[in-house]
């Protein structure tokens, strides 16, 4: 596994907000997206700051060129990637609220990011129509134990293509069922938790063995 390398909060720094643009609290975004969509939310609650950092711990930032993240919501995760990411790197979101994808691109002033609407099911396509290849990390907190039928299956799937051999797939969640998603499409899956977030969450890096397709 990479060791980490992540540069902590001293990282580019380009996340400057449109003032004019800046709307709604990043609370209430949240809230209306859990309530519009409370099937595609993992949590009222966005992650905490303790579990970002664990959960981002083992990346290696330095090679990380394509960062993926599903289901960014106002962005919890996307501002501590984008603090951590190289300046020639690209972070791009998948999200099925074109609410989510709207507040990211008006309250996120960054080149390296690229916001999406749609399934993460299609991630290979997403990346293809853009000019991508594989991805070195993707995160999820999507909440693979209460998608429609075969929908985390198919996520699952694809993510493991989409990702080159030696990157991760880094999932939180609050039940453990996700692991029977994403064990069988990786060779390698460490497991942690953490209870210092609402509520506790448990972690997998699912990893892609180096020298494979």
């Amino acid at each position: 596994m990479p060791t980490s390398t992540a540069r902590t909060l001293k990282g580019p720094r380009r996340l400057v907000r449109r003032s004019a643009r800046r709307g709604a609290s990043p609370h209430w975004q949240f809230l209306r997206g859990f309530l519009k969509h409370p099937v595609m939310v993992g949590s009222i609650i966005p992650s905490s700051r303790v579990l970002i950092e664990k959960m981002l711990g083992p990346v290696d930032w330095e090679n990380t060129k394509l960062f993926v993240e599903y289901g960014p919501g106002v962005g919890t995760f996307t501002r501590p990637i984008l603090e951590k990411l190289g300046p020639d790197a690209t972070l791009l979101t998948i999200d099925t609220n074109a609410d989510f994808t709207r507040y990211l691109k008006e309250s996120i002033d960054d080149p390296r990011l690229v916001a999406v609407t749609g399934s993460a099911a299609d991630v290979e396509k997403i990346l293809a129509d853009r000019g991508f290849d594989k991805a070195d990390y993707v995160v999820s907190g999507l909440p693979f134990s209460t998608l429609p039928p075969g929908v985390g299956d198919a996520i699952a799937e694809a993510t493991a293509k989409a990702i080159r051999p030696g990157g991760a797939f880094l999932v939180y969640q609050f039940s453990p069922k996700v692991r029977d998603f994403i064990a069988p499409h990786f060779d390698r899956l460490d497991r942690g938790f953490e209870w210092i977030n609402v509520p506790p969450a448990t972690l997998f890096w699912a990893w892609k063995k180096n020298g494979e397709a």
